[in-house]
């Protein structure tokens, strides 16, 4: 019905059409297989870390809510708690309070 000439470039278009989207197919999985690995190795130690570090914070505010009483873990260096000054004085503001000391 169609001549031959037809009939064969149709076949070739079909037959590219079919192994570019083979290829394509294998590329995006490869990509996306190095794409998820190196996320993951590049990611999860630094989801962990933060997640260690943020346990070690909450275990030491608990420590000194534990040893110094219930408002303590609210207050930051230097604060002192309420009720811990003699009647009159008042602790000075954050912007003036001496800088912590050093530690070695």
């Amino acid at each position: 019905m169609f001549p031959d000439s037809v009939r064969n470039a149709v076949c070739s278009a079909g037959s590219f059409s079919w192994k570019a989207m083979q290829w394509s197919f294998s590329f995006s999985k490869s990509a996306m297989w190095v794409a998820v690995s190196a996320g993951t190795i590049l990611v999860l130690p630094v989801m962990f870390e933060n997640e260690r570090a943020q346990m070690l914070d909450q275990q030491k505010q608990q420590e000194k809510q534990i040893l110094l009483g219930p408002h303590s873990a609210m207050s930051g260096p230097g604060m002192v708690p309420p009720g811990m000054l003699p009647p009159g004085m008042v602790p000075p503001p954050p912007s003036m309070a001496p800088p912590p000391p050093a530690s070695s």
